[in-house]
Parts: structure tokens; sequence; C-alpha cells
């Protein structure tokens, strides 16, 4: 057995006659069983990208935007002219537009690895170049960080958040927002050697701590800590959140020296819970009205939340709608009212559960991570505006405060990550795609960003190439050596970006001179060079691989956050303008957005605008994260593969709902928006609450019959709005639509989404059959 590693922890795994066999780490306390069952297929042919490829229109016509991208077939060709070309394009582009015409797409999940991480392989590639366009922020975080930034200073309530251990021993009452999901804490950016956000959670209970959930779905927390289950409408938890708020000042059960003396901006707020700014008054009883959660309950829970040490938890998921600054910004000034910020086991944190590192422990030191170069290009996009910038060069957008313009790309070139998973409207992307030049895509696999590329890469997967695995929500650093070897004439990213560079004339400054073994020696002795006095392991290189893991120096275990910061704001102010918690921004109010105000505000999202169960798209869609795989990484393996339902994605939905609908378990539905539809195989679900459906995000999107549906495999990104949060951060807005759902008709079309786009010997076993 070889101990290796991946986003969802470390496991042994060894290639035999019978196939390849995975292990989860028999140290791990909850290994991700279900998420390593899919390792497997990583090796699976019939669906790898095995040798170069063209796309037939590229190679018969050349470079130009083209609507066939997407549609067309493929044509296998030998590396040096797939190489050729790529050199080719890249030096026409920079030359007759400039590398601002370039953009360098990564999603930065491709593995584990530190060395073999496609997007700072690209990233580096393209800066030697002369620099790029490039993304900041990402899908699951726009909303928060630029809003963080401005009212606490950092990202520290996501990534310093006080510790699952402290909150183990000291919380009474979670009031958890969007829950804390078991199945996204098995999942982190690196790995994480120790897998314990259930069993954190679960001796909190034992210890009598009690817990609210507020979501639509009731296994957003798992069943067995006994939860009290709240279900307002979907994207309202900031009216819920101003109804608490003003009851506990109302009632005086706020703390208002703590927020004399940590915060800013709290009267001004207060104006406006109270009615004094616009005559309206955000109560419970108003809140209950938008929310539908009874007033009685409001009014019950902010008296108990004052009464015990609270931890008001908010998940990613709240931020990831229409105006998603609000709900946690919110939840901050909720906390703020409490006063219990800075306590052990009180306060506010935002992510647990989302990935496994957060609240666990943290490596505080330099990490083993390939140094990426300096882009001398200064065009940025959100990253969540990628179709954005593609349909429509030259026009001006908002982002924390600036007005920018979106550059006129012509070439692409991504490597690592799936934007067909990430983005929003994916028939919008699909345009979005045909209007650049060349579409240059490294790929293991025949996914949809493959199939609307121009020149795709085989790249090799993390069992195909040796590496350091690590991450700074972990403890350890692990070994990574390769299981097998490449499959077809798979190469790494390295690999392919080093002969690139050699055809550029700029091989000596991507390589340095250094091999792949070479690099992750100069990667791990540089590390250990830059650790402070003590932390050294004592191992070389050598030393290292022959041992395969070892602890990582300087980690903090039990934290809590702004524990400092309450003791004395003063001595430890926060990096922000008032150097407290600004509850109202004049910083944010300074950029005069309508979408964004300078305190938290209720704003009416465009999918409240019919009351719930009303107009042609009655229901609500929560898009979330799957359970059964990492986004779309690997969604023909096996734990992927066995929820399917008649060969589709699962869509869960309330049995009364599918009642009054005359539909049944098993069932093959359309789920149609205003935006497009999907085909789904019909869950039905006490879990769900009525009202609700659930349809998660990963399915690999097959648009192979659009007269039928967007995409026919079940992806929820084909019914999803592309458009920002607000102006401040321009978030994804992905995880909230309004929806119908209805029996599809028949016949039904086959799921090609597993079919290359060329005939490859073996393929037959995955085509699709005729339903």
């Amino acid at each position: 057995m070889t101990l290796h590693s991946s986003h969802w922890g470390a496991f042994e795994a060894v290639e035999t006659a019978a196939g390849l066999e995975v292990r989860p780490d028999p140290t791990d306390p909850n290994p991700a069983d279900a998420l390593l069952r899919n390792v497997p297929a990583m090796l699976d042919e019939r669906v790898r990208v095995l040798v170069p490829h063209v796309r037939r229109g590229f190679l018969e016509r050349g470079a130009g935007p083209d609507e066939r991208r997407g549609h067309d077939d493929f044509v296998p060709v030998g590396w040096e002219q797939a190489l050729s070309l790529a050199a080719r394009e890249l030096d026409r582009v920079r030359t007759a537009f400039g590398n601002a015409s370039i953009f360098g797409g990564s999603y930065g999940w491709g593995s584990a690895g530190r060395f073999h991480h496609a997007q700072s392989q690209v990233h580096r590639f393209l800066n030697v170049l002369g620099g790029y366009t490039r993304s900041v922020e990402t899908y699951s975080l726009g909303a928060a960080r630029p809003l963080l930034r401005r009212i606490v200073g950092n990202d520290d309530p996501i990534m310093r958040s006080t510790s699952l251990s402290v909150l183990a021993e000291h919380t009474e009452l979670f009031v958890c927002f969007g829950g804390i999901p078991a199945k996204n804490a098995q999942v982190n950016a690196g790995g994480v050697t120790r897998h314990a956000t259930v069993g954190h959670l679960r001796r909190a209970r034992e210890r009598g701590a009690r817990f609210v959930l507020v979501s639509p779905l009731r296994d957003d927390l798992v069943a067995d800590l006994d939860a009290e289950w709240i279900t307002p409408v979907p994207g309202t938890d900031t009216a819920l959140m101003f109804g608490l708020a003003h009851t506990l000042v109302r009632n005086g059960l706020h703390d208002g020296d703590f927020l004399r003396t940590h915060c800013a901006g709290f009267d001004e707020w207060w104006s406006y819970l109270d009615g004094r700014t616009d005559g309206v008054v955000r109560d419970a009883a108003w809140a209950s009205r938008i929310c539908a959660v009874p007033e009685e309950r409001i009014v019950a829970l902010a008296r108990e939340m004052a009464a015990h040490r609270t931890m008001i938890t908010l998940s990613w998921s709240l931020q990831r709608a229409r105006y998603g600054e609000q709900p946690l910004w919110t939840g901050v000034a909720l906390a703020c009212v409490l006063g219990q910020i800075g306590l052990p086991g009180g306060g506010v944190g935002h992510g647990y559960g989302a990935m496994a590192g957060i609240g666990g422990p943290r490596a505080e030191g330099p990490l083993p991570t390939l140094p990426q170069g300096f882009n001398t290009v200064t065009d940025f996009i959100p990253v969540a505006r990628i179709a954005d910038m593609l349909l429509h060069p030259g026009d001006g957008f908002d982002f924390d405060g600036a007005r920018l313009r979106y550059p006129d790309i012509r070439l692409v070139y991504w490597a690592g990550g799936n934007p067909f998973h990430h983005h929003q409207d994916l028939a919008r992307l699909r345009r979005a795609f045909a209007r650049p030049e060349t579409v240059i895509v490294h790929e293991q696999f025949w996914t949809a960003t493959a199939r609307h590329a121009d020149i795709v890469f085989p790249a090799s997967t993390t069992l195909e190439r040796d590496d350091l695995g690590c991450a700074r929500e972990s403890d350890a650093l692990i070994a990574m050596p390769r299981v097998t070897e490449p499959r077809g004439e798979a190469r790494s990213d390295f690999a392919i970006f080093r002969a690139l560079a050699e055809e550029l004339g700029v091989g000596k400054e991507f390589d340095e001179g250094r091999d792949e073994w070479e690099w992750l020696e100069h990667l791990y002795e540089s590390w250990r060079a830059a650790l402070a006095e003590g932390g050294d392991p004592g191992l070389d290189f050598a030393g290292f691989w022959a041992k395969g893991r070892i602890d990582l120096p300087r980690v903090s275990r039990d934290r809590v956050l702004y524990a400092d910061f309450r003791a004395d704001p003063v001595a430890h102010p926060l990096p922000t303008p008032s150097g407290r918690i600004e509850i109202a921004s004049a910083t944010i109010a300074s950029f005069g957005y309508d979408d964004c105000p300078g305190h938290p505000t209720w704003l009416e999202p465009e999918f409240l605008a019919e009351p719930p169960g009303t107009g042609p798209f009655p229901l609500f869609l929560v898009a979330n994260n799957p359970a059964t795989r990492l986004h779309s990484q690997l969604d023909h393996g096996a734990g992927s593969a066995d929820a399917k339902v008649a060969g589709r994605e699962p869509v869960r939905m309330h049995p009364a709902d599918a009642a009054a609908r005359g539909l049944a378990a098993g069932d093959v539905v359309l789920v149609e928006s205003r935006v497009g539809s999907v085909l789904a195989g019909l869950v039905p679900s006490d879990d769900v609450a009525p009202g609700v459906v659930q349809l998660s995000t990963g399915a690999w999107f097959d648009p192979s019959a659009p007269d039928v549906a967007t995409c026919v495999h079940g992806n929820p990104n084909a019914v999803t709005t592309d458009i920002g949060t607000s102006r401040l951060a321009q978030g994804c807005t992905g995880q909230l639509s309004r929806v119908e759902v209805r029996k599809a008709p028949a016949p039904l079309p086959s799921v090609r989404a597993f079919v290359p786009p060329v005939r490859i010997p073996g393929d037959d076993a995955l085509r699709a059959k005729p339903e």
C-alpha cells in the first residue's frame, strides 16, 4: 500500500490485477469513505483524455470565435503538433493584442498536491510569458471576503474562527443559519489528516448543548444532534436576524457596553431597525411576515440566545444568493448585539462545516508551495463574472468601490477546474465560450470545459505523479508518491508548461533548471529553511519521503476569535478604519451602492418578487454541494454513480409537493426556471421543507438534447441566474432559484455526459442506453 493524499484526506492505495484498491487512512477518526470510493475512477480510460486533441473546426479553419465550440468533435494529434499550435496561438495573441487579452483560468481544486497545483502551474507559466488577466475571490466566498475586509478588516471569522474544540467545551446554544453540513466537512483544499467536525459537535451535544437549525434542509445538521428545525422562506435569513436583533434591544437583552466600546455604527443601524429612518419597524412581527417563522418563536429564540453562551454560525451558502452580503453582515451585527464575541464558545463564525479545516488546527508558518511569479497585467475580474467578461468586452462594472472595465479576451487558458460546474446559467456560459479566438485546456477527463476547448492537453491525475500534500488547515505534511503510471500519453501540467515554455523561449525562466523531482526537493528544503527556530522537523527530503508523513510545526488548536480584541480593543484593534467591528461602514456607504448600503439592510431579492407557492415557478430550488463527490470531480466514480436515479442527478422534494404534482420516487422530472431546464431523478424526502426542491451541483453538464432540456443529466446551473450578489462583491448567486417541477415527457434522451466526443476503443460500456 502507498500512502497518498487528496482533498478528502489521506488514503492508502495499490494497483492490483482487479483494479485500484483504496483504503482510508486508519488514523483518521471520521474518514471520507464515500468520497474515496470515487478515487479508482481516476484511472478509467473510457472517459480520460488519453492523447492531445484539437477541435475539428479549429484544425480546419484556425483561430476565431466559433459557436461550434461544445458541439464539434475532436481529432487526436501528436504532442509536437499540439504544442506547436498552442505556442503559436499564445505568441500571436500576446504579440497582436497584449498579455491582458489572455485569461488564465483555474480554480485550485485539481489536486491536493502543492507542486502539481494546476492553478499555481498555469499562473507561473503565464507570468513568465508576461502576465495575464486574472480572476479574484471564489465562487464559494465571493460575497464574504470583500465584505469582511470592510467590516472586520480581514477574513478571520472564516480562517481563524473559534476552534471547534472550544465550542465543544463551552457553547450552550448553537444557532446555525444554513447548518453545519457534515458532507462538506469531509472536504478541504489540500486535504486534512483528521476529519473531526462532527465529533466535536457530538461532544457538545453530549455535554448538554442545544442546536437550532435554520435551513430549508433538515440534514444540514447530523440527525443525532437533536436540533430544533426552523424553516424560514429561503432567502429571508436577514429578515429573521433583524427580528432577533430588534427583540434583544427592545427588551434590554443586548450588551450596550460591548456595542459602545467594540463596535462602530450601531446607533445608525438601530435607527433603521426601529423605524426612525423610514418609518418601518423591523421587529419580530415584521420579520415573521417575511420569513414565515411565527413571531412568538422569534421572540423566544432571541431570549434563549441572550440567556446562554451562544454561537451564531453562518454557512457559506447564505452569501451565495442575491444580496448575499446582507445575511453575513447582519449575522455579525446580531452577534455584536449579544455581546459574546471574544468569549469561549460565544460569538460568530462563518463556514463551520463548509470545509474540513474550518474551526480546526491551523498551521501558522510557511507551507511548501510553488512560487507563481509576478503578474505585470493589472486587469482582473471577480471570478463569478467570467461570462460577462467574455460577452461584453469593454463594458464597465463596479467592484469593491472601484469602477473597472472588462478586458477584451482573445485567448482563454484553463488548467485545473471546470467552469461548467461552478458557473451559473450554463447556456449563457456556452455563448460566452464561443467568443474567444482560442481556448486551451488541460484536462484528465472529457468534461464540458474540455468539450468547449480548441486544444486539449491530456493531464495526469494525482495518482500518476509524485507530489507533496498539505493544507494550512491540517496538521501534517504528506509525501504523495505516484501509485501508477500515467494513462495514455498524459503528462503533468508542469511537463506540458515546460515544453510550451521551451517552444516560446522562456524554458529556463519557467523551470529554473529543475525537473519535477528536483522541484519537490527544492520546495521541501526551502520550506524547512523558512521555518521559525525550533520548527525544523529534522529530516532532509530523502528522510521525509521515506517516512511519508511529518507533523506541521506551529499548529494552533484552541483559538477564541477576537479574544484579545475583546480584552482590550485599544491595544488590539481590528484592521478597520475605526479599529472596531463596523456595524455601519462609512467606507461602504461612500460607494453609493443601492444594492449594498452602508449598514445591514433588508433588500428583497428578485426571486421573492412573487410570493412563495405562486406564479409560474412556485418552488425554491436549493443548489448545494453534493455529498457524493467534490464539486464535479469524478462524477463517473462509484460513489457518485450509485446515487444517480435513472442515470441522472437526484432531486429531492417534500412528499406533499411531489404528490400534488402526481410525481413518484424514481420519476425523471423536468426542473424549469426562467433561465433554463434540467432533467433529474426524483427522491421524495421530508428532510426538505415544503415548497423547496434540492438539486446538488456537479453532475457533468450534458446539453446533448436541447429540445428536451438545457441539461439532461441534472446540473442545476442550467437553471440558475448569472448575476452578482451586489456591486460591492459581485459574488456568485447560484444557491437559490425559483422553479417548477413536472414529469419529463417521453421518450427520454440518453445521458451522454460520459461519452467522449471522439471514438475511443472500449468506450461503448459507458455509452448511455436509450430509456
